[in-house]
């Protein structure tokens, strides 16, 4: 007996129903997909522009949002002279319409039957998919422990400040460490410092709560912080990585 082989994707008309600010640089869109398929924590999607003289500029995005009928959150992070963002965070309003085609991805998204305690590791904007995991958890029926640590350059740049602070609150909610690296704020409760071995052994659970870790930032980030959390006896198999390019830097 064979396998069906999956369904190819297709490009879907995503019609923007909300945006908020995140930070100054920041900004999440809400997009009602009609027919989407649903999606797991954690999964991405690709979004294409297409302009008057057929040009098309494409680029992908982690899922914020958990699953919720025919929405579907991103946050956009604005690149340097880039081609896609400026144009999402400038141009895009309410009501009007973008290409979008997904869920994609396997491999770094998060069952909550799974029961494992959850060490949730961001760099920057890379807190969004770890957003959507955290948000599919408040869901749960039977959520299990959670911490977020979250690495950021300053306060001001903390992406989902003030809904992160509600769910640390909240009866049952994950523990959550800020920490900043190039600002040293007069009022501060959270670490100061890039994230190392000593934080995240601080940090996180006891390599026998046989915990999930979840890394996702720029590429240097998630390389050292998976190889601190191996030095420390987090088995490789329970390290899931996801690696952004130019966007999400830290430092």
């Amino acid at each position: 007996m064979t396998s069906a082989a999956p369904l190819p994707l297709r490009w879907r008309t995503a019609t923007v129903i909300a945006r908020r600010p995140e930070t100054s640089q920041v900004a999440t869109l809400v997009l009602d997909v009609p027919g989407w398929p649903g999606h797991r924590a954690g999964q991405h999607v690709d979004l294409r522009l297409t302009a008057a003289d057929g040009y098309q500029a494409q680029r992908s995005y982690s899922i914020a949002s958990a699953n919720d009928g025919t929405a579907v959150a991103i946050t956009v992070e604005r690149v340097a002279d880039g081609e896609v963002s400026p144009f999402l965070l400038d141009e895009v309003r309410i009501s009007d319409d973008l290409e979008l085609r997904g869920p994609i991805g396997a491999y770094f998204v998060w069952n909550p039957e799974a029961g494992n305690p959850l060490l949730l590791i961001a760099g920057g904007s890379g807190v969004a998919p770890l957003m959507s995991i955290l948000r599919a958890r408040a869901q749960a029926p039977d959520p299990p422990a959670a911490r977020l640590l979250y690495s950021s350059r300053d306060e001001a740049s903390i992406i989902y400040r003030d809904e992160l602070d509600r769910m640390a609150t909240a009866t049952g909610g994950p523990g959550i460490l800020y920490t900043l690296t190039r600002e040293r704020p007069t009022v501060w409760s959270g670490a100061l410092g890039r994230i190392d071995r000593a934080m995240l052994e601080r940090v996180g659970f006891p390599p026998t709560d046989e915990p999930l870790a979840f890394v996702c930032g720029p590429t240097p980030f998630v390389e050292q912080v998976a190889a601190d959390l191996v030095a420390l006896g987090y088995p490789g198999e329970r390290i899931r990585t996801e690696r952004f390019g130019p966007t999400g830097a830290v430092g």
